[in-house]
């Protein structure tokens, strides 16, 4: 569905032209989060009272939220001192257990990732991915779409 000219909005993600962005997601329900993430790159643009492009994806999505119930907070994680092959499991059990194509959970990369613990989960954080234990997957095109995505973690614990 298009949301804005360039802006495209799709089941498990969105792909917008404008900002040269595409982030997807597998596993849990994440559409949330990325609705904080189309109202702050259209905010600008539109002013606090109606972002278009946030109310049509709500609208596709079907999701109740308001823009009050975004939350945005600065990614309070620590590394993992140690990466044993016990984490490495963890993750790549979560990662077995999300539902997404083969050559998408190929992307991630957990050799070359930073692994880090958030709360009471593990992330690890690729150049083209970020995967959480807790059964989220996210692929992005821009390393600016990460830190997009680690800023608005804190609302996938509400579910």
């Amino acid at each position: 569905m298009l949301c804005e000219e360039k802006l495209e909005v799709f089941n498990n993600g969105f792909e917008d032209g404008k900002f040269n962005l595409r982030i997807e997601y597998y596993g849990n329900d994440a559409r949330k989060l990325l609705l904080a993430i189309i109202r702050e790159l259209y905010l600008p643009e539109y002013g606090e009272d109606y972002v278009y492009p946030f109310e049509c994806t709500k609208d596709f999505w079907g999701i109740l939220l308001d823009a009050g119930e975004i939350m945005a907070e600065k990614p309070n994680f620590s590394d993992v001192k140690f990466v044993n092959r016990s984490v490495i499991n963890r993750l790549l059990k979560a990662l077995d257990e999300i539902n997404a194509p083969r050559e998408v959970k190929e992307l991630v990369d957990l050799e070359d990732a930073r692994i880090v613990k958030l709360k009471k989960t593990l992330l690890a954080i690729g150049k083209n991915f970020i995967l959480d234990e807790r059964g989220y997957l996210f692929v992005f095109n821009k390393p600016s779409a990460g830190e997009l995505i680690l800023k608005y973690m804190g609302m996938l614990d509400g579910r």
